[in-house]
């Protein structure tokens, strides 16, 4: 008898000293930030790496676009009660990558300075999940038990051995269980995105015991001219104080259309200035009333697509939008989807703003774009990478040549499109005027 029990728990043990290893997972710190921001005369794509440990490095990259002049930026980390850390990324005159070397201490709300402008972003604790401890726990516990046992039967009490032994089994399929079933467990919400970057939350977001309600009311968005720069003073529809809790969206934390009156596209991403305010500098816009449509996302408040209008004294004439483009359409009745597909020729189009390629959709036009009541950014989509669950940034150089779109033109009529696409670091942009018919109910 006390042979078969000494038998039963190596064998038991053998199967424990090989499991273990294998179902061990660790835990995930967060992912890249990729902002984009029109930074002056500068289109810059800022891309904070995700953080493997704190205290640790922070690998900032700064990616320039065509167009962009050389010069010195300057970027400081920094949080309260934590020291700054600061450093010069030199960007040369040829587009793309750049990079900078910073530090933090501590996980939390951190702030990136790039020149005036401002990043929040959160470095979140490395916190093991429920399972984990679940998992981890389960062997250890059978890893004691087994030696309990051992202990007992080598003493002579096979009968007391059986007790431990029971419970070195059923801690081995907790542990077991757990490990199974965490890769399909939906992760807790990461703090900074859809729950308030607070000390508890950056912590420890296991441990929260009630769900409270995170919804935020829409904003308010007031636009200003200051200068040669466009201002937006974004504002809590509820309280009317500053808002700071915007999200990065598809790489911006807002993605601003700018519309001017004869049809000139600006898609532009503003730099966060102060709490609630964001600003961007308009080259050369011409007079007149000028469109605006802002999207950001909100935490807890979803998406907002905010409209308005601002008046621009004096200026240059903007050039019209032509409609001229290598383009294939199958433009359907209003309230039917319709496949636009783009062709540019070559398979070396890079990845903008997270998507293969934008499209920037205005009408119907009777009276200038700044009455239009239909405005939408439709995007399409880069192909899927099995096993890699990180898209790929702009360095690579290998889509296309087709960047196709499926919109449904709520409407019948005129309607103005912009078809934007990124190659060698510089937006590619096609403008398009689209007629589109009346269903035939309508027509009758």
């Amino acid at each position: 008898m006390k042979r078969r029990v000494v038998t039963l728990l190596l064998a038991l043990g053998a199967i424990f000293g090989i499991a273990a290893p294998a179902l061990a997972d660790g835990a995930q710190n967060g992912a890249d930030v990729h902002v984009a921001q029109s930074l002056g005369d500068r289109d810059l794509t800022v891309i904070v790496r995700r953080v493997a440990e704190v205290p640790g490095p922070v690998h900032v990259d700064v990616v320039t676009h065509a167009g962009t002049p050389a010069g010195e930026l300057s970027l400081t980390l920094r949080s309260a009660g934590a020291p700054s850390s600061a450093t010069k990324v030199v960007l040369g005159a040829t587009p793309g990558f750049y990079s900078g070397l910073l530090h933090v201490d501590r996980p939390g709300p951190w702030e990136l300075a790039v020149d005036e402008a401002t990043i929040p972003f959160v470095v979140p604790a490395l916190v093991p999940s429920p399972w984990e401890n679940a998992t981890y726990g389960g062997f250890i516990a059978a890893g004691v038990l087994l030696l309990a046992a051992l202990v007992l039967a080598v003493l002579g009490r096979p009968g007391f051995a059986l007790v431990p032994a029971a419970g070195m089994v059923a801690a081995i399929a907790v542990g077991v269980t757990a490990a199974l079933l965490s890769p399909s467990i939906p992760p807790v919400p990461a703090p900074g995105s859809d729950l308030d970057p607070t000390y508890d939350t950056v912590m420890n977001p296991y441990e929260r015991t009630s769900i409270a309600d995170f919804s935020r009311p829409p904003v308010n968005m007031v636009p200003r001219v200051d200068g040669q720069d466009l201002v937006l003073s974004l504002t809590d529809g509820s309280s009317g104080r500053p808002v700071d809790d915007l999200l990065v969206h598809d790489s911006a934390f807002v993605h601003l259309v700018v519309v001017s009156p004869s049809g000139h596209l600006r898609h532009l991403h503003p730099v966060r200035t102060a709490p609630g305010e964001y600003r961007v500098k308009l080259r050369d816009p011409e007079q007149g009333t000028h469109a605006l449509a802002a999207e950001i996302a909100r935490r807890g408040g979803g998406v907002q697509l905010l409209r308005s209008t601002v008046d621009v004294e004096g200026g240059a004439a903007a050039p019209a939008h032509d409609g001229k483009a290598d383009t294939g359409m199958e433009i359907r009745e209003a309230g039917r989807p319709s496949t636009l597909t783009a062709n540019f020729g070559e398979r070396d189009l890079q990845p903008w703003l997270g998507m293969l390629g934008h499209m920037i959709v205005v009408g119907p036009i009777t009276d200038g774009p700044a009455g239009a009541p239909i405005w939408a950014h439709v995007h399409s989509m880069l192909p899927p990478r099995p096993g890699q669950p990180d898209q790929p940034d702009e360095s690579v150089a290998a889509y296309g040549p087709d960047v196709p779109f499926t919109y449904s033109f709520p409407l019948p009529g005129r309607y103005l499109v912009w078809i934007q696409v990124e190659r060698d670091y510089s937006v590619v942009t096609v403008p398009r005027t689209v007629d589109v018919p009346a269903g035939k109910a309508a027509v009758k």
